[in-house]
């Protein structure tokens, strides 16, 4: 098996799997919500080191506890190069200290073809964080699963709009999509609160389309914006198209320093 090996394990997230068991145990002991959906399409969640952002990511992931998805479509922004397109690892497996999770390769041959600019790779693939970071708290709340690791070298809206269509034509009621992405970075915490809010806004109002455009006029920040557009609209071409901010954070509300902090947002599209 060609296996895309953790990278981030001992920096963003424990090493060590029993203490990687208990810290995501513990995190999503501590944010429980009252909310349930009945079916998830999607969710976004927050790509820091745990510490940071795991009790919001902890906040939706717990609503896909007994759930079953037999594929998981995880979408990530490539913070380590830029490439023209968008890949799907070109391997086998991903592994992290909980163990491996198999690709659907059925699944990503679906998204691929018939693409000039989806193709499978290595690409944004090596080193980055935002797609890893998802996969243990999957495998800490799901049961069997396959999953379509995919990076946006670009997320400009005619990507966006190529991997929604293909998406949508490709996933069925026992996929979800996860769209990794953080908020605004080194702000206040008060003009952090003014640029997320809007992403909130544009989210709860199921405005993927202004989200876009807010994300070019500079009026928010979100370096997963292009996945996070992807999946709602992947969701809207199947008449799915209610979402939900279920928690929003920063940085500074861990470290105590309010100067210059990260925002994290976690969210759910459903039906």
């Amino acid at each position: 098996m060609k296996i895309r090996h953790q990278q981030v394990a001992g920096y963003f997230y424990s090493a060590d799997k029993e203490k990687l068991q208990k810290d995501i145990a513990l995190l999503l002991q501590s944010a429980k919500t009252e909310k349930s959906f009945e079916k998830i399409f999607g969710i976004v969640a927050p790509h820091a080191g745990y510490v940071y952002s795991g009790k919001t990511a902890a906040y939706v992931y717990n609503l896909l506890k007994d759930k079953t998805y037999n594929t998981v479509i995880v979408i990530s922004p490539s913070h380590a190069e830029y490439f023209p397109g968008i890949t799907i690892y070109d391997g086998d497996a991903y592994q992290t200290p909980l163990g491996i999770v198999e690709l659907d390769q059925v699944m990503s041959s679906k998204i691929i073809e018939n693409s000039k600019i989806i193709f499978r790779g290595i690409q944004g693939h090596r080193k980055e964080h935002a797609l890893e970071v998802q996969i243990p708290f999957l495998q800490s709340v799901l049961k069997e699963f396959r999953i379509v690791p995919i990076v946006m070298g670009d997320q400009s809206k005619m990507f966006v709009d190529h991997l929604a269509e293909k998406i949508a034509s490709a996933a069925d009621e026992n996929t979800l999509v996860v769209a990794s992405s953080d908020m605004s970075h080194f702000y206040d915490s008060e003009e952090a609160d003014v640029l997320d809010s809007v992403v909130e806004k544009r989210i709860n109002e199921f405005d993927f389309e202004q989200l876009m455009k807010d994300l070019d006029d500079k009026e928010c920040e979100a370096c997963g914006g292009g996945p996070i557009a992807v999946m709602m609209k992947a969701a809207s071409l199947k008449n799915i198209n209610r979402s939900l901010v279920i928690d929003r954070s920063d940085s500074g509300d861990v470290t105590g320093d309010k100067s210059e902090v990260v925002g994290y947002l976690s969210a759910v599209v459903y039906s």
